[in-house]
């Protein structure tokens, strides 16, 4: 028989989670118990809803323990009347670790990494009370075309095949299919209370775009020549002066109608004035700063006024430019529109999950 790469379902579990806001790590599927077929625990009954004090969570001084198969389990958290294992929380960490490739802290940092997924999962229990209130049903149909798909990833076959690899790594198909309805419940749950609730609107992508243009601009290419005009570093500020005058003969030159690629050729003092001044084609970014900002405010075909940078004068002419327009413009809007709902969505998902923590009630005993 197969088996996956280690145990508790830790291929199956991200497969069942892809493109849900759930990590991967919060245990969906649940491995069993080391002893044959464990048998769920009965949830306490849910208190009357005119009488909203704590639910009887456990009762004794003995029942902060369950039993699975003979082997006694430890509740470290109630969720209205859900409980939440020391053996869940275990098996969500050690996913955790495998998925992350990080090694197993101790101390201060275990008990951060695990406050972080206790959280997680009581986030995850109480959206499905959520999608259970909500009387939020998963058709057969929807179910086994998820199935299915989880069935291609692991490269089962057919039923019996994929039967064989669950039983291999400690999990049962109706186990599996469980956890898979209560994770397309949750992402229902959430699209009714999160994604209808959020939109982007154009206004909004034009102030995104305005503000951010010169970032969104980066990589895209122009074509520009310039003349340089050398200090000689001897002089000190004399030298300055004397680069400065030559360079504004050359520019009331440009100013009478002379071509700036047979300047460049006559005055520049760099490598490319053989070639006219020509930089070639330069994407947005490569060039220092200041240089690339006093040749993207001129229009194609212009020419520049003196501009000093640290060796000396420089005279830029921009011959082309790419902007966003045109395909590059819908490309941009869309990326923008993505990147506004999903800020809007971690806001609205943070504040709805804050609310329905409140009416929680939630019994931690870790």
């Amino acid at each position: 028989m197969r088996r996956l790469s280690r145990a508790a379902g830790l291929l199956l579990i991200p497969l069942l989670a892809a493109g849900c806001s759930i990590p991967t790590w919060v245990p969906l599927l649940g491995k069993s118990k080391p002893a044959s077929n464990a048998k769920q625990v009965a949830k306490a009954p849910e208190p009357p809803p005119a009488a909203p004090t704590a639910p009887p969570l456990l009762g004794t001084k003995h029942e902060s323990l369950v039993s699975v198969d003979g082997v006694l389990d430890r509740v470290i958290c109630v969720v209205n009347n859900d409980a939440i294992t020391l053996y869940e929380l275990e098996e969500a960490e050690a996913q955790y670790l495998y998925e992350s490739k990080e090694r197993p802290p101790d101390g201060v940092e275990r008990k951060a990494l695990r406050d972080k997924l206790l959280n997680l999962m009581i986030e995850n229990r109480i959206q499905l009370q959520q999608a259970e209130k909500d009387k939020i049903v998963i058709e057969d149909g929807e179910m086994n075309d998820n199935l299915g798909e989880v069935m291609k990833k692991v490269n089962a076959k057919n039923q019996k095949e994929f039967e064989d690899i669950l039983k291999t790594n400690g999990l049962t198909l109706e186990g599996v299919k469980k956890r898979l309805r209560e994770q397309l419940m949750v992402e229902r749950v959430k699209r009714r209370k999160v994604n209808l609730r959020i939109s982007v609107t154009e206004a909004e992508i034009d102030r995104y775009l305005t503000e951010n243009r010169q970032k969104l601009e980066t990589g895209l290419s122009f074509e520009a020549r310039h003349i340089l005009v050398l200090s000689d570093p001897g002089k000190g500020e004399d030298g300055w002066a004397e680069a400065r005058q030559r360079t504004e003969h050359v520019y009331a030159l440009l100013l009478e109608g002379r071509d700036f690629s047979e300047l460049a050729k006559e005055y520049s003092q760099d490598g490319s004035g053989k070639d006219g001044g020509h930089l070639g084609k330069v994407k947005r970014g490569e060039l220092s700063p200041d240089i690339e900002e006093a040749i993207l405010r001129l229009q194609v075909g212009e020419s520049s006024a003196p501009f000093r940078s640290q060796v000396g004068y420089h005279l830029f002419h921009l011959d082309a430019k790419e902007t966003m327009a045109g395909e590059a413009l819908v490309q941009a809007r869309n990326q923008i529109r993505d990147i506004l709902y999903r800020q809007k969505y971690e806001a609205r998902l943070t504040e709805w999950l804050s609310e329905i923590k409140q009416k929680a009630i939630i019994d931690v005993r870790m």
